[in-house]
């Protein structure tokens, strides 16, 4: 259930915090006091879809904040499902909300909205405002039902989805590869060149790397070739004009003065050295010459064979892998080609299966919904018996629709007739508004003992009603509360009066500010909320008397209904 709501900064909250109760917790207040704000605020903090402009003016953030008790097996299965692990049995949902943006974390951790959406689904349900209007639109219908059925239809669902996608995906492939005689030719003609051009190329795996890499080394050996080369021609070559004919005749120049100075003697004993260190040099460069083996020849060969690779790379995959996957689909093809009669006929049958399957799977969804709907329509009946539609014919008729959907093939439609006599009219054209919101008051309850939701919210499910349906509501949502948290905004005071824990929301003016805030109300202050519902501004003592014997009556009502 929610145990606890923190709302920051958000439309006219400055900072509220509430603590719910189990049972029935009823929200009242003046009309523009923030009621709807504040569950809006819940509906945010379950992935609702924000905009910069729901902040409160001036703050650089808003918080939502919900804390969870997770009771239920099948909640906590469902939450595991989703890698999702409540601690020590509580969950602390949060969305901090900025300029355009939001973050989401379930007890502390970041999660996608999609991630806070689906949780949502699991520990709650939000009837708001108008919603009741989707019962007016009969695609909506079939939801309610497969939510109803859920349990009985499992993965079938899936599974007919599934079938629908292949049976259409096997539709456009048998398209797709019908052709006319000329298209047919023109394409095995095309296809036949790149596989004989791929063929005569003759590739190895792997070549081509093994390839580049010896070109690289032949492209260093040919540079250190040519260098050396070079280097040596400056230094030894025997063509006259090198270091090495420079500096012997240097050398013989000095040794005909060495004698006559010390500092010619000195030059010429370090000239005599340097020639010594350059013969050493050029006897080793003249053996790095000879090691170092460039093939002209073997080089071209190389340089053609990387080319020719290259460019089948360019045209049919990055790697000779992927030409040779290449080669081996084209290869392929052409053997449909060749057998291009019986190939059609493998697509046709492939689709034809693939349709009987889909077939198959959505009768037997199409039988589970037609059992379920009948549970279904039953226990709305007595539902809707018990809020005081007494003479009401509810039925779910089935249409069968002339293809299969994504869906099944099925699209049921609620049918109510109000009054005796009266024949069965789709429920859109003959129910009001109050009546659409009783029943789908109804429907939320029986979805909800079917479903396993600890906590459900109704935003003003009184729209249109009074009186003594008003009472059967009132009764209706506190025998539902015996068994989940319900959490009600109501502008009824016999709805009110069923409280079991009863909230006021109020609109107040500070310092030219205007804030709203939320507070638990005493038994006193209950039934002085309760006069107000029913008389307005001017409360007299009888209208205090009369709230005071509605809390009565509704204590009795609950103590019955124990």
């Amino acid at each position: 259930m929610l145990q606890n709501l923190h709302v920051k900064n958000l439309a006219l909250i400055d900072e509220i915090e509430v603590e719910f109760k189990k049972g029935f917790n009823i929200l009242t207040g003046e009309t523009g006091a923030g009621k709807s704000i504040i569950l809006g605020s819940i509906g945010l903090a379950l992935g609702g879809k924000y905009s910069a402009e729901m902040l409160r003016k001036g703050a650089a953030y808003g918080l939502v904040e919900l804390v969870f008790t997770v009771e239920h097996p099948s909640q906590e299965a469902q939450l595991r499902a989703l890698d999702i692990y409540p601690e020590d049995g509580q969950l602390i949902l949060s969305r901090k909300l900025m300029d355009g943006r939001s973050v989401s974390k379930i007890n502390g951790e970041t999660v996608t909205t999609r991630i806070l959406k689906d949780v949502a689904t699991i520990l709650i349900d939000i009837h708001g405002q108008h919603e009741h209007q989707t019962l007016i639109h009969r695609k909506n219908h079939l939801a309610f039902l497969d939510l109803f059925a859920r349990e009985e239809i499992g993965d079938l669902k899936d599974k007919v989805k599934e079938a629908w996608n292949s049976c259409r995906e096997n539709q456009k492939e048998l398209a797709l590869e019908i052709k006319d005689e000329d298209s047919r030719r023109r394409e095995e003609d095309f296809l036949s060149f790149e596989l004989e051009e791929i063929t005569k190329a003759e590739l190895k795996p792997g070549e081509d790397e093994l390839l580049e890499e010896q070109y690289k080394r032949m492209l260093t050996g040919r540079r250190m070739a040519e260098h050396m080369e070079e280097a040596y021609t400056y230094t030894s070559d025997n063509g006259g004009g090198n270091a090495a004919d420079c500096i012997s005749r240097a050398v013989r120049i000095f040794q005909e003065i060495s004698g006559c100075d010390p500092l010619a003697e000195s030059l010429y004993e370090q000239l005599s050295e340097i020639e010594n260190l350059l013969n050493d040099f050029n006897h080793e460069l003249s053996a790095a010459r000879n090691s170092v083996e460039f093939s002209p020849e073997e080089f071209q060969e190389v340089e053609i064979r990387l080319n020719e690779i290259n460019r089948l790379k360019s045209k049919y995959g990055n790697s000779v892998e992927e030409i040779e996957k290449y080669a081996a689909q084209v290869e392929e093809k052409l053997e449909k080609l060749h057998d291009y009669e019986n190939y059609i006929a493998s697509l046709q049958k492939k689709y034809e299966e693939s349709c009987r399957t889909m077939e198959i799977l959505a009768e037997e969804l199409s039988e589970i919904r037609q059992k379920q709907a009948q549970i279904f329509v039953e226990r709305i009946r007595r539902g809707l018996k018990d809020l005081n539609f007494l003479d009401v014919q509810f039925e779910m008729k089935f249409t069968r629709l002339p293809e299969c959907r994504e869906d099944g093939m099925d699209e049921p439609e609620f049918l109510v007739s109000m009054n005796p006599g009266e024949p069965l009219r789709p429920l859109g054209m003959v129910a009001s508004g109050g009546e659409l919101s009783r029943i789908m008051l109804v429907i939320k309850t029986v979805l909800a003992y079917r479903e396993e939701i600890a906590t459900l919210i109704f935003d003003e499910i009184d729209t249109g009603i009074s009186g003594i349906t008003a009472g059967k509501v009132a009764e209706k949502m506190g025998m539902l509360a015996k068994e989940y948290q319900v959490i009600c905004i109501t502008h009824l005071a016999q709805i009110a009066a069923m409280a079991d824990a009863h909230y006021v929301i109020e609109k107040t003016v500070q310092d030219g500010v205007t804030k709203t805030a939320i507070n638990e109300l005493t038994e006193e202050a209950s039934v002085a909320e309760l006069s107000r519902l029913l008389g307005g501004s001017a409360v007299t003592e009888s209208i205090r008397q009369s709230a005071v014997e509605l809390k009565k009556m509704a204590e009795f009502s609950k103590r019955k209904a124990e």
